[in-house]
C-alpha cells in the first residue's frame, strides 16, 4: 500500500501546471483585494487632509472675517463636533443601506464640504461648510476600516486595514505640503498662478483643493463591490458568493459564508449591552483606563498641534513662509513615527511604547514651555523701519526700546497702541522683527512631540480598547470611551488660539507637559501589558467578578 500510494503521487506530480495556475490566482487574489482596500482607504487620506487642511488657513480667517480667539477655535473645532455624530450613526445607518453606499455618501459630504468652505462669504458659512466635512470624516472613520476588514481575506486583513490609518496621517502630511504650495504659488508671477488669483484666495484654495480628491473617491467607489457580511445580513446569499468569488477559490468561499452565517446568528441571539453595564464594580478598572487614556490622548495638545502647527511655528518668530515648511516636517515625522509604531507595537508592546512615548511627550512639551518662556520682545528703531508701510509707525515709536517677558504683555501692548485689526493682520511680522528666541527649541520640541505621540498614544490606544474591554460589552465600551476622546479633542481645539492670547505660549505648552507628567505615572502604575494574551486570559486578568 505505501509503494503504491507513493506511484500514485508520483504519477500525479505533473500538475505544475495546476500550481502556478493556483498561484497566479492567489496572486490575482491579492491584488484585487488591495486595489479594494487602496480605493476604500482614500476615505481615511480624506479625513486626514479635512482635518489638517485648516492649519493653513487660520490665520487668513482671522484677519479677513475679524474673528475672536474663540470663534476662530469653532472654526477649527465644528468639524470634531458633528464627525462625533456621525461616528456614533455612521454604523447603524450602515447595517441598512450598506457600507458602500455610505461611504458614496461620505465623497459627496467631502466635495460639497470642500467647495462650500472655499466660496464661505463669512464665518457662519464656514462653519456649516466645516460641520458638512465632519459628517464626512466621521462616517468614513468608522466604515472604511470596518469595509477593508469585511472584504479582505483573513490572513490579509491587518495590513489591509491599517492602510486607512496609514492614509489618515498620509492625508495630514498632504494638507501641509498642499498649504505650503499654494502659499507660494500666491507669490508667483506665472500666468496661471496669477489668473487663478492663488494670492487673493490663498485660504480659498487651500480648503477647496480637497474637492479633487473627493470626486476621486466617489468615482473610485463605483469599482468597490458591496460587502459580502452586509450582503449575507441581508439574506443576498447569491450577491455575496459572487463577490467572494473573484479572490477566493470556491471551497474557500463555501467555508467563509458557512462562518459568517454562524457569526450573524449568533449576533441576532446576543442580547445588546446596556450602559448601565459599564458602570459595574467589575468593570471600574478597565473603563477607568480606558477613560484616562482616552483623555490623555488629546489632552496632551495633538490636535492644537496638528490644527494649528504654522501659527504656533509664527509664534517663534520665523516668519509665515518658514513655518508653513516646518509644518511639512510635522506630517512627515508623524508618517515615520506611525509605520514604526505599526511594526514595533507586537514586538515590544504596548506599555513599553506608551511609556517611552508619554516620557517623549512631556519633555518635548517642558521644552517648548522652556523655549517660549525664555523669549523676550523688544522693539527696536531698526525693526519698526523694516515693518510693513501700512502700519502706523508714530504710534510703534511709543514702544521703541521697552522690552517684555511675556508674550501676552507685549501683544496686549501692541494693540492699546496700534490696534486689534492691526495686529491680527501683521502679528507674524511683528513678533519676527522683536522677538529674541531660539527657534530651533521649538521645532525640536514640535517634532520631538509629534514623533512621541504617533509611537505612542496615537495608535496604542485603539489597540488597548480593542484588548482591555470583555467581548459582550466590547461595541458599547469602545463607543464610550471613543465619545469622550472626541469631546475632549473638540474642547482643546476650540479654546487654544484663547489659551495662546489669555495665557500665554509658555502657560499653555507647561499645562499639556502636566497633564502628560500625571498620565505617565497613571500609565506605569495601572495600566496593564496586553501583548500576546488572548482576549479571554485578559478578561479573566481584568475583570473582578
Amino acid at each position: 500500500m505505501i509503494s503504491g500510494s507513493y506511484k500514485i503521487t508520483k504519477h500525479y506530480q505533473a500538475p505544475k501546471s495546476i500550481k502556478k495556475y493556483t498561484v497566479k490566482i492567489m496572486k490575482k487574489t491579492k491584488q484585487s483585494v488591495v486595489g479594494i482596500a487602496l480605493i476604500v482607504a482614500l476615505g481615511g487620506l480624506l479625513m486626514g487632509f479635512d482635518a489638517s487642511v485648516i492649519s493653513g488657513v487660520v490665520g487668513f480667517i482671522e484677519t479677513q472675517f475679524h474673528l475672536s480667539k474663540i470663534e476662530l477655535g469653532w472654526s477649527v473645532s465644528s468639524l470634531t463636533l458633528t464627525a462625533t455624530l456621525a461616528m456614533l450613526l455612521a454604523g447603524p445607518i450602515s447595517d441598512r443601506i450598506g457600507r458602500k453606499k455610505v461611504l458614496t455618501y461620505a465623497a459627496i459630504l467631502y466635495a460639497v464640504s470642500a467647495v462650500s468652505s472655499a466660496l464661505a462669504p463669512d464665518f457662519i458659512w464656514l462653519v456649516i461648510a466645516r460641520m458638512i466635512g465632519g459628517l464626512g470624516v466621521g462616517a468614513s472613520l468608522i466604515i472604511a476600516p470596518m469595509y477593508i476588514a469585511e472584504i479582505s481575506p483573513a490572513k490579509m486583513r491587518g495590513r489591509m486595514v491599517s492602510f486607512n490609518q496609514l492614509n489618515i496621517v498620509i492625508g495630514i502630511s498632504l494638507a501641509f505640503f498642499t498649504n505650503y504650495l499654494i502659499l507660494q504659488w500666491g507669490k508667483s508671477d506665472a500666468s496661471l498662478a496669477v489668473a487663478l488669483k492663488f494670492n487673493e484666495y490663498n485660504w480659498r484654495w487651500m480648503l477647496g483643493l480637497e474637492t479633487l480628491p473627493a470626486v476621486l473617491y466617489f468615482f473610485g467607489l463605483f469599482l468597490v463591490p458591496r460587502s459580502p457580511r452586509w450582503l449575507l445580513m441581508k439574506n443576498r446569499k447569491s450577491e455575496a458568493i459572487q463577490i467572494l468569488e473573484r479572490y477566493n477559490t470556491k471551497e474557500q468561499v463555501k467555508s467563509d459564508v458557512a462562518e459568517i452565517e454562524q457569526s450573524i446568528q449568533s449576533d441576532a441571539k446576543k442580547e445588546k449591552a446596556q450602559i448601565g453595564e459599564l458602570f459595574k464594580p467589575a468593570l471600574t478598572l478597565v473603563l477607568t483606563i480606558g477613560i484616562v487614556i482616552a483623555i490623555l490622548q488629546q489632552i496632551t495638545g495633538i490636535n492644537s498641534v496638528f490644527f494649528y502647527a504654522p501659527m504656533i511655528f509664527e509664534q517663534s518668530g520665523i516668519g509665515t513662509d518658514a513655518s508653513f515648511i516646518q509644518a511639512i516636517l510635522v506630517g512627515l515625522t508623524n508618517l515615520v513615527f506611525t509605520v514604526l509604531a505599526i511594526a514595533f507595537i507586537d514586538k515590544l508592546g504596548r506599555k513599553p511604547l506608551l511609556v517611552v512615548g508619554v516620557t517623549g511627550i512631556a519633555v518635548s512639551m517642558f521644552l517648548l514651555a522652556y523655549g517660549f518662556n525664555s523669549a523676550t520682545y523688544k522693539l527696536t528703531p531698526h525693526a519698526i523701519e523694516s515693518l510693513s508701510v501700512d502700519l502706523n509707525r508714530d504710534n510703534l515709536n511709543k514702544l521703541t526700546n521697552i522690552e517684555y517677558d511675556s508674550d501676552v504683555l507685549f501683544k496686549k501692548s501692541l494693540k492699546e497702541t496700534i490696534g486689534e485689526a492691526a495686529v491680527k493682520q501683521h502679528e507674524s511680522e511683528l513678533i519676527t522683527a522683536t522677538i529674541n528666541m531660539n527657534p530651533t527649541l521649538i521645532l525640536i520640541g514640535i517634532i520631538g512631540f509629534v514623533a512621541s505621540f504617533a509611537i505612542s498614544l496615537g495608535p496604542v490606544m485603539w489597540v488597548l480598547f480593542s484588548e482591555l474591554f470583555p467581548n459582550r460589552i466590547r461595541g458599547l465600551a469602545i463607543s464610550f470611551v471613543g465619545l469622550i476622546n472626541s469631546g475632549v479633542s473638540f474642547l482643546v481645539q476650540l479654546v487654544f488660539p484663547w489659551e495662546l492670547a489669555t495665557l500665554g505660549n509658555a502657560t499653555t505648552f507647561l499645562i499639556y507637559g502636566m497633564f502628560a507628567a500625571a498620565g505617565l505615572i497613571f500609565i506605569i502604575k495601572v495600566v496593564p501589558e496586553t501583548k500576546g494574551k488572548t482576549l479571554e486570559q485578559l478578561e479573566k486578568d481584568l475583570i473582578k467578578r
